[in-house]
């Protein structure tokens, strides 16, 4: 009588425990090999979610500000000359019934500096222009410092600097003899702004009154830009009559555009540029798998003896190649988890010092453990092949 055996198959536990031998006794090996795939998953989770939260810091930005302003700019004639905008502009689209506000501001020719000592030729990039005075309102920008133009100090020579030109310029607040020299003349700073995301130039601005630009720097009164506020609801029909409005003897020397809609196109181009970084963080996920490839081989080959003396007690070829192909994918999965626990750690950092909402995409995270997996299994199915191979009494002979 012939007595068979059927070897069984291993449980969850005796696997968990049988994969995680050569981890526990070469510690540091294991750990360097995670270290490979670790880093590459947290490049691709910290780059995908610091788009992601970028991405919706902006929105959430965009959607503060209003996506429902409008700039009207010069345009140029057949030769490709400079159009000035009519002074009557600002009033006639100031009738236009959805339209909530319309301000403007003047272009100059002055220039600007801290004191009369330095170079002409260090202009710093700032331009001087005229301003209406409820500018800031329809920007969305704040005064923070002094105060901005009114009625009095519009007829005076007193500016107010954008963000960017009271830091070029060296000004951080403002007292009663703070003055820069513009025009060739003294002017005292009454106010700074805070950044107007939606238009920039106003930042690297100073701006004076329409009269003072008028009586101190020879400003021809034609404005340069005309910044417009309608009913959301009625954007697209404004812009659609701008043009006409502005200037009815040729309304396509005027450029109407929403700001709105650049700063979406820069999202969507910053977005481009991730995969850059996603290809550097999936070149490092495959060197973290030649990493756990190459202590897999190694492992085989230092644990002959082990293999050896478990098909001598009846482990099957089967139970070791599981054993080495679990061991890998462990080992990958350690180093996935980790790097994924980085990259969450990395983009909550620097959303939060740029106070965007913290936004980790589920495909960033699980495809991070999913991808580091994937990559051990492949880095250890040769290794467990090799093993499963070895015949118990040559294990034995060469250990």
């Amino acid at each position: 009588m012939t007595t068979t055996f059927t070897p069984h198959r291993l449980s969850s536990g005796d696997l968990a425990r049988t994969a995680s031998v050569g981890l526990r006794t070469r510690r540091l090996r294991a750990a360097l090999s995670a270290l490979g795939i670790a880093i590459g998953v947290a490049s691709i989770v910290a780059v995908l979610g610091l788009s992601a939260s970028s991405q919706a810091g902006l929105l959430a930005e965009i959607d503060r500000l209003g996506t429902n302003m409008l700039t009207v700019t010069t345009g140029q004639d057949l030769q490709g000359n400079s159009v000035p905008l009519p002074k009557t502009a600002p009033g006639m689209i100031g009738r236009i019934g959805p339209v909530e506000q319309a301000q403007s501001t003047g272009a100059t020719k002055a220039t600007v500096y801290r004191s009369p000592l330095i170079p002409k030729v260090n202009t710093n990039g700032l331009t001087v222009q005229a301003a209406d005075l409820r500018l800031p309102e329809v920007v969305r920008t704040s005064v923070v410092a002094g105060r901005y133009l009114n009625t009095a100090t519009a007829t005076q020579p007193v500016a107010v600097l954008g963000a960017t030109a009271a830091r070029r310029l060296g000004i951080d607040r403002v007292h009663g003899g703070t003055r820069i020299w513009l025009g060739d003349q003294w002017f005292f700073v009454g106010g700074i702004l805070g950044p107007a995301t939606l238009a920039p130039e106003i930042d690297g601005s100073v701006l004076v009154g329409y009269p003072a630009a008028e009586r101190y720097l020879k400003y021809a009164g034609h404005p340069s830009t005309i910044y417009v506020r309608s009913e959301t609801s009625q954007v697209n029909d404004v812009r659609a009559v701008l043009g006409a409005t502005t200037n009815p003897e040729n309304p396509t020397q005027v450029t109407v555009s929403n700001p709105s809609d650049t700063l979406v196109a820069r999202a969507a181009a910053e977005s481009a540029l991730n995969g850059l970084f996603l290809g550097l963080g999936a070149v490092a996920l495959l060197v973290g798998g030649v990493g756990v490839a190459n202590t897999m081989v190694i492992s085989v080959l230092e644990r002959r003896s082990e293999i050896g003396l478990r098909r001598a007690l009846g482990a099957t070829k089967g139970h070791i190649r599981v054993q080495f192909l679990s061991e890998a994918i462990l080992l990958a999965g350690l180093g996935g988890t980790v790097g994924v626990a980085s990259g969450v750690l990395a983009t909550t950092v620097y959303a939060t010092t740029k106070d965007w909402a913290v936004v980790i995409p589920p495909s960033a995270w699980v495809g991070g453990v999913a991808s580091a997996v994937g990559i051990g299994a492949i880095a250890g199915l040769l290794p467990a092949l090799r093993a499963a191979r070895m015949a118990p009494t040559e294990a034995l002979r060469t250990s």
